[in-house]
């Protein structure tokens, strides 16, 4: 009764997404997430929750739940610190990415908080859901730094993980809140033989242990998750590459940080993207991967459809969709529980992987905003170079309303990328919401 009762009054103002991508509802912000499929035969997700592009992250912690890993079921403050349900009652720093844990009925998640003494700590619960309570910190040995991740071995081994830079790990004491301080080891990992960043994730596949992490590998900044294997849980790791690379999803992007985890038997990668043009205000997102015999992950493309199939052409294909932004060009949030393609100039361009047209479109309809001088709009599929669907001429306008405009399209079928290549003397030609395409021949699900 106790956690039933718990669960009705999070979820009073829980909210839910049937977005493929973002998995993080509209006007939600879910960075950092870690994925755990717990033995309720649901996905659950917990994140950390950005609130401005001014500084990371908040007071509070959420969980994404999924029972079929495209419906996503929000539940906030599952963990606070500070007002209301204050979990941490030995300061008000806001928190960081967290992970989770579960052993012998109880559920821990592990929290930390930058430029503290004790810079992570761990709380309890009974539900999955939280609410998680009785904060009490972490001794790291004097290695305080963040990120912690809580693995499990098949022998009941539990381990700790942290850090930025080098990766520290240590194992746990059966309470599962204090650590073994003579195991502290570090440097399982290092910048310069991993590219390892922060943010590290353990599993274990097939006998492999594997860490997933931010790589910073391309371009000397973190926006990969990359991984590393080996035979022992403390090492030596092999440095295998890059799972997905999240450049482009936004025209400030700056980190990425996730999981990976398997679901019904197939195994799923969990990240995130930035918005706002800013490297916060970031959104959770997944993708299917594979993992081979060798044990190898092969890279994998940011897409609009994540772990479900292509999206319908004739539904509504919301902005904050677009998987790749090049240019200026920015999702933002407006209105409570919406989000929006602006601060569009000449030569930005957005792309939607992927999306099935059935047997065939005629017209496209968009929800938009026009700008003082209007511009032009370029849709295409497969490449911004390849087969143009129609150029679309935008009239400028002096009203701030937002409405529908239909436009002719060329046939098209079967799946696609489609790309929005846009035109014009203003620096801001319009704002869109959404678009979606019609047709006489066209198929549905």
């Amino acid at each position: 009764m106790k956690t039933a009762l718990a669960f009705f009054s999070l979820v009073l103002a829980a909210m839910l997404s049937s977005a493929q991508n973002p998995i993080s509802p509209p006007g939600v912000y879910i960075a950092d997430p870690t994925a755990r499929a717990w033995n309720d035969g649901k996905m659950h997700i917990y994140g950390s929750v950005d609130e401005s592009c001014d500084y990371y992250c908040s007071h509070h912690h959420y969980v994404l739940v999924s029972a079929d890993m495209l419906n996503w079921q929000l539940v906030e403050n599952i963990f606070t610190s500070k007002d209301e349900g204050d979990g941490v009652p030995y300061n008000e720093t806001v928190l960081f990415a967290p992970s989770a844990a579960y052993k012998d009925g109880v559920y821990y998640l592990y929290y930390c908080q930058p430029d503290r003494d004790f810079a992570e700590g761990v709380a309890i619960s009974e539900s999955p859901i939280g609410s998680f309570t009785g904060g009490v910190p972490i001794d790291l040995g004097g290695y305080n730094q963040i990120d912690p991740d809580v693995f499990i071995d098949d022998d009941g081994t539990a381990y700790y993980l942290w850090g930025q830079f080098t990766l520290k790990m240590a194992k746990l004491k059966p309470t599962m809140k204090e650590l073994q301080m003579e195991t502290i080891t570090d440097s399982i990992l290092t910048e310069d033989k991993h590219h390892f960043h922060e943010g590290a994730f353990m599993t274990k596949i097939n006998g492999l242990y594997y860490l997933v992490y931010a790589d910073i590998s391309r371009g000397d900044i973190p926006t990969c998750l990359g991984y590393a294997t080996s035979r022992s849980a403390l090492g030596p790791y092999q440095y295998r590459g890059v799972i997905i690379d999240n450049n482009h999803c936004n025209p400030r992007n700056w980190n990425n940080h996730g999981s990976i985890a398997e679901f019904n038997g197939q195994w799923y990668v969990f990240y995130h993207r930035s918005t706002h043009g800013c490297n916060k205000m970031r959104k959770a997102c997944v993708e299917p991967i594979e993992i081979r015999v060798d044990g190898s992950i092969p890279e994998v493309e940011m897409t609009s459809q994540g772990a479900g199939p292509p999206l319908l052409a004739n539904f509504r294909i919301e902005a904050e969709q677009a998987c790749i932004l090049n240019g200026n060009l920015r999702i933002e949030q407006f209105g409570l529980n919406n989000e929006k393609l602006t601060n569009i100039y000449s030569g930005d361009k957005a792309a939607f992987k992927y999306i099935d047209f059935g047997k065939g479109v005629d017209s496209i309809t968009i929800m938009i905003k026009p700008g003082n001088k209007g511009g032009k709009m370029v849709v295409s599929i497969d490449k911004p170079w390849h087969q143009r669907l129609a150029l679309i001429e935008i009239s400028p306008e002096k009203s701030d309303e937002w409405q529908t405009q239909t436009f002719p399209v060329k046939s098209v079928n079967g799946v696609h990328a489609l790309w929005l290549h846009f035109y014009g003397e203003n620096d801001e030609m319009l704002e869109m919401d959404w678009f979606s395409f019609s047709g006489r021949d066209i198929q549905t699900r």
